[in-house]
């Protein structure tokens, strides 16, 4: 997704299912932005959408990476330096994120993936941005990574009590276009010691910003990010209620990133 570099919006579906000690699924419809990042300074190439200042929906660079604001390069000066120190010289071409915006304000993003791509279009790196409910940041950087292709990394992270933290991360990414219209499928499975244990995904299909798709995404989801913290909070009691295990939370780690 390198030509026509101008924002997107998507409109999909999130999945969810634990297949042990107890089944439990769970579907919600969504929204999400895909930005295409070193157009962020061209008001043209965003459709309307608010950055970097308050606006019903709006993205701002401090909700990524180490937290730096637009004077300071925005988030995309922070991926470029953390892809530099990774050794990763060859990302110099367009760089799409896949994240929630901010709704009236407020924004928690489970889950943010940057697609990083070479300067002849072809996807050098993704970058896996996970957030959890304790304010902890921490990255996975898939390295050489192709669409429809599995990818690998070594759970590290804490993000539900109801997990240990140990076991891999089996990512996969899928692109479709039909009808002239794109559609981008995101899934991520954990898997522990006795096998499968998660299966979670993401998809929506894609349309260029306007101030008309953007208002249908304020209509649909006015309280958005509200929505996603209760709905975590209500699906951990559906697995308490099960007697599903609780484990505490261990300390987050030391590096900020994992190589897969």
């Amino acid at each position: 997704m390198t030509q026509n570099a101008v924002a997107h919006i998507g409109f999909g579906l999130v999945r969810h299912t634990r297949l042990r000690p107890r089944r439990h699924a769970f579907a919600y419809d969504t929204f999400f932005l895909m930005l295409p990042m070193r157009q962020l300074d061209q008001p043209a190439a965003m459709g309307g959408l608010a950055v970097n200042r308050r606006a019903a929906i709006s993205f701002f660079d401090c909700d990524h990476g180490d937290g730096r604001g637009p004077q300071a390069g925005g988030a995309l000066a922070w991926l470029m330096e953390m892809l530099q120190r990774e050794g990763i010289h060859d990302a110099d071409g367009e760089v799409w994120l896949h994240t929630y915006p901010r709704m009236l304000g407020y924004t928690f993003k489970p889950v943010s993936f940057w697609y990083c791509h070479r300067a002849d279009g072809s996807l050098r790196a993704i970058v896996a941005e996970v957030n959890n409910t304790f304010g902890e940041r921490h990255c996975y950087l898939l390295d050489a990574p192709g669409y429809g292709t599995e990818l690998l990394a070594r759970k590290c992270f804490h993000v539900s009590p109801f997990c240990r933290v140990e076991g891999r991360y089996r990512f996969r990414f899928m692109r479709t276009q039909r009808d002239g219209q794109q559609r981008t499928v995101v899934r991520v499975d954990h898997d522990d010691a006795e096998g499968p244990l998660i299966q979670t995904s993401v998809s929506g299909t894609l349309q260029a910003i306007s101030p008309a798709a953007l208002q249908r995404a304020l209509w649909r989801y006015p309280a958005m990010t509200l929505m996603v913290m209760a709905r975590i909070h209500w699906q951990a009691l559906q697995l308490w209620l099960k007697r599903v295990r609780f484990f505490r939370k261990p300390p987050a780690p030391d590096q900020f990133v994992t190589r897969s």
